[in-house]
């Protein structure tokens, strides 16, 4: 049984009951209807399809490749699905399709190329800074200290922090369980909580000393 802390964390999250999870089901039933007219040949259907999930690619690829190579690897993966559309059979599954390819070009993108600095050296793009909750840290640090955590909590902390995607969204978008999230999201916040903690008193002032 949930906490009401937590209970409290997961609301927050966007991942309480109501409204919104009807509202996502209700959206995926449309992409399933944007991917079949996608695959007879409706490239309207398909720019409906890369409105709807740049967000999610982008964040996925965040979590994975310098941020000055994602826009150009959105429009990769994008292409390549394009040119796979007919292999998918599940219109339903598009999302967790798509969350594959674009895991699989960041994967491409490391194996032909080294990065000279760490990943974690460019966090100069705000867009951290709209789903960053505490006025504390800004956009930057927050950023390098989610890309200091373990892949899965990474991805999906990025979609919600950085994309702005509610934890349904996340689910139904990337293929991942609502538990998956859940847990993925509680965890990874608990972490990225511990890890600005200790960073603000690593580079707190010094106490001076009577």
């Amino acid at each position: 049984m949930a906490r009401s802390g937590d209970r409290g964390d997961l609301l927050a999250a966007g991942l309480g009951p109501g409204p919104v999870r009807e509202q996502v089901a209700s959206k995926i039933s449309e992409d399933a209807t944007w991917v079949a007219a996608a695959q007879d040949g409706d490239r309207a259907a398909f720019g409906q399809l890369y409105e709807r999930y740049a967000r999610m690619v982008h964040g996925v690829l965040l979590a994975k490749v310098p941020v000055s190579d994602v826009d150009d690897l959105v429009q990769d993966v994008f292409i390549r699905a394009l040119r796979r559309l007919s292999t998918l059979r599940e219109t339903g599954s598009f999302g967790a399709w798509l969350a594959v390819i674009a895991r699989n070009v960041a994967s491409d993108y490391h194996r032909r190329c080294v990065p000279e600095e760490p990943l974690t050296d460019d966090v100069s793009d705000t867009r951290i800074q709209r789903g960053a909750s505490s006025g504390d840290h800004d956009g930057p640090a927050i950023l390098d200290a989610v890309m200091s955590l373990p892949d899965a909590y990474r991805e999906t902390l990025i979609l919600r922090l950085v994309e702005g995607m509610t934890g349904p969204e996340i689910a139904a978008r990337t293929g991942l369980t609502p538990g998956s999230v859940r847990v993925n999201l509680h965890r990874g916040m608990e972490q990225l909580r511990a890890k600005l903690s200790a960073d603000a008193r690593r580079d707190g002032p010094e106490q001076e000393k009577p």
